[in-house]
């Protein structure tokens, strides 16, 4: 409610991410994808990356008391429905950002554990991988691995669907209520099938394999699971809507740089949407 009398305030979405030059990825696309689902994106920024279609060329790690005063003046002026959590380069950001999740307590928080990039680049620092284990995931309403980091946080080989059913016993063990692991790495013909989890679902969404190479998708999918979240649906609801909503903005990419990478188009995709 509003501390003035008003009416109430709207629900908003506060992403804590890396920023993407590069504008396809990290905080760029979370907010594309707020702003695509009519719900008022706020920002906390972990990390600044120099990057564009052909890679990364840097990565700067702001100030961790600057980073905490962002987290608070979002919590401390909106009300905030879900809080999406991107690239956390540390164990110093991961330690912070912990600590203020478990200041604020926010009712939903998803977690996209950003640790590889598209290119394949490791992205998060081998001291940061318990931190990330021990302290946020334990928090997360919504856990959404892709295959190489459900890897990497597991430390066991996915190679095939048997594989992808069996890590879902050691993500669970982290603590978070639902799992979400992504497809998309995983050869399954000429389909993905992205698995869900949580105390009483199990459900597969599959859709075909489009012949692209995208950048921003794993950003996008948990941002509007936070978006639908903020919109009041329930957790399997927000996901496969989701879902949907990256395949159509993939459906609608376009190439902004030289390199090959297609980036999604948000307004494709709310354009399309019922």
């Amino acid at each position: 409610m509003s501390d003035h009398g008003g009416p109430a305030l709207p629900v908003c979405a506060l992403t804590i991410a890396g920023s993407d030059s590069g504008g396809g990825a990290g905080i760029q696309a979370d907010l594309k994808t707020f702003a695509a689902h009519g719900v008022h994106g706020l920002s906390a920024i972990a990390a600044l990356t120099a990057q564009n279609t052909r890679g990364v060329t840097a990565v700067h790690v702001p100030d961790i008391g600057f980073l905490r005063a962002q987290i608070d003046a979002c919590f401390d002026d909106f009300r905030i429905g879900a809080v999406k959590l991107g690239m956390l380069a540390n164990a110093k950001v991961i330690h912070a950002v912990a600590d203020a999740i478990e200041t604020h307590r926010p009712a939903q928080l998803v977690v996209d554990p950003v640790m590889v990039a598209t290119s394949g680049a490791k992205l998060l620092e081998d001291e940061a991988l318990d931190a990330l284990r021990t302290r946020l995931l334990p928090l997360a309403t919504v856990l959404t691995p892709n295959i190489p980091e459900a890897e990497l946080l597991c430390g066991i080989r996915i190679v095939d669907a048997a594989g992808a059913e069996a890590a879902f016993d050691a993500l669970r063990q982290f603590g978070a209520r639902a799992v979400l692991l992504k497809g998309g790495h995983l050869d399954e013909g000429t389909r993905v099938v992205d698995r869900y989890r949580d105390t009483t679902d199990r459900v597969e969404f599959a859709h075909d394999r489009l012949d692209l190479k995208a950048h921003g998708t794993g950003c996008t999918l948990a941002s509007a699971i936070a978006a639908n979240l903020c919109l009041g649906l329930a957790m399997r609801s927000a996901v496969e809507r989701a879902i949907g909503y990256v395949e159509a903005a993939l459906r609608h990419g376009y190439r902004p740089g030289h390199g090959g990478l297609i980036v999604l188009d948000h307004l494709g995709a709310a354009a399309g949407a019922d």
